[in-house]
């Protein structure tokens, strides 16, 4: 089933009396998922993505903007009636019924040509059961399973009644590390067998990257950037969808662009003369830098750079020639994490308290303290605007 959002606004009163105007939770949503994708809203507490998945469900109703099912205009159309399947984070099971009747439950409640007997609903059960690989589980109560388990129920009560649409609510957020591993793999085949156009909000970048087809990430109820989870990885727009995806955190630094180097601090880091003539101020014609220092340029614009984890090469004493671009850091320490090796150090231009640099074990090089240098991998460095935040291509 294709969902089509149209512009859709969702405003609530502001309690704060001394704040004028409303709370805008979903701000001019405007978004087509297509049929039989997997799809996570991503983004920070607060940001709107659980009232996207409201208004999607018919638990709230938009201020304005469209909701359409295929073709079907489902605005003002009742929950009950849009065949949607709905997983919380906190299970929401009956804790007096057993899993089989906490399945069952939904198709109890058809009515009209949709009514089905006792043997037609525990055939769906069982069958459902099966799906989540819980049918050995039919008999015992909540109380007496795990967390994945009860999860595993939940989503079966969701696809029992065969929904046009399954939206997950941070269905893992209260599973252990492990638990929740490998519950979003079974999430994913579960989405993957039944075909069913899934919605998946989550706080959690790793879970939304690991399982979705695409990804909307979301900053205060507006869409900052959407696509495959490795294209928005790679290719950024702004430096919010940089910062938010990656763990660890991208190392974000002041820095300059003169001519046609890129500078942090007082460090030459890379040539970007491809950037020259894009993005508005960057440097005029004729105005390139004629050395690796910045040398001959007219023009200085302030920007953020912002690195990769995995986009430092740490260097030897005998390799760091300045026409290639150096970072010079200060050293720290190192963490030694069995394949990788975090070096910790820090910088002037840097924002924030320490850079966490990873690079393959076998290549680090050993430092007793004192300075640090780096080489930078072009692909895991983005150069975003100072004052826009916007990335420069």
């Amino acid at each position: 089933m294709k969902i089509v959002l149209e512009n859709l606004t969702k405003k609530f009163p502001n309690r704060n009396k001394k704040i004028k105007g409303d709370v805008i939770a979903v701000n001019n949503f405007d978004h087509e998922i297509q049929d039989g994708k997997l799809i996570g809203l991503l983004g920070p507490s607060g940001c709107g993505k659980s009232t996207v998945l409201n208004l999607i469900s018919g638990l709230e109703k938009p201020t304005s903007g469209k909701i359409f099912f295929g073709d079907d205009d489902v605005t003002e159309l009742p929950a009950e009636n849009r065949g949607v399947g709905l997983v919380f984070q906190n299970y929401a099971l009956y804790p007096h019924l057993n899993v089989r009747e906490n399945i069952r439950f939904p198709l109890e409640n058809l009515r009209g040509k949709d009514k089905l007997t006792k043997d037609e609903m525990n055939s769906k059960v069982l069958k459902t059961a099966k799906l989540v690989q819980i049918e050995s589980l039919l008999d015992r109560k909540p109380s007496e399973m795990s967390g994945g388990q009860q999860q595993r129920v939940a989503i079966a009560r969701a696809l029992v009644k065969q929904p046009r649409v399954l939206l997950l609510d941070e269905p893992l957020s209260n599973l252990d590390a492990r638990l929740r591993l490998q519950t979003r793999e079974e999430l994913k085949r579960i989405q993957i067998e039944t075909g069913i156009t899934t919605i998946f909000v989550t706080h959690d970048q790793e879970e939304a990257m690991s399982i979705c087809d695409s990804i909307v990430v979301m900053k205060d109820g507006c869409i900052m950037q959407y696509g495959a989870p490795q294209d928005v990885y790679d290719y950024p727009d702004n430096l919010f969808v940089a910062k938010f995806l990656g763990s660890p955190q991208i190392n974000v630094f002041k820095g300059e662009i003169r001519g046609s180097s890129l500078f942090i601090g007082k460090d030459y880091v890379m040539d970007v003369k491809d950037l020259c003539g894009q993005a508005g101020r960057n440097c005029e014609k004729g105005e390139i830098s004629q050395n690796a220092n910045g040398a001959g340029s007219s023009e200085i614009r302030p920007c953020y750079v912002a690195i990769r984890p995995e986009g430092f090469e740490a260097l030897s004493e005998n390799d760091t020639d300045n026409s290639f671009g150096t970072l010079r850091c200060e050293f720290r320490k190192m963490e030694v994490m069995g394949r990788d090796t975090s070096i910790i150090c820090t910088h002037e231009a840097f924002e924030g308290t320490v850079i966490r640099a990873i690079i393959p074990s076998e290549t680090r090089p050993q430092f007793i303290g004192g300075e640090v240098c780096f080489r930078l991998k072009p692909s895991k460095v983005h150069i975003f605007d100072a004052e826009t935040e916007d990335v420069i291509r």
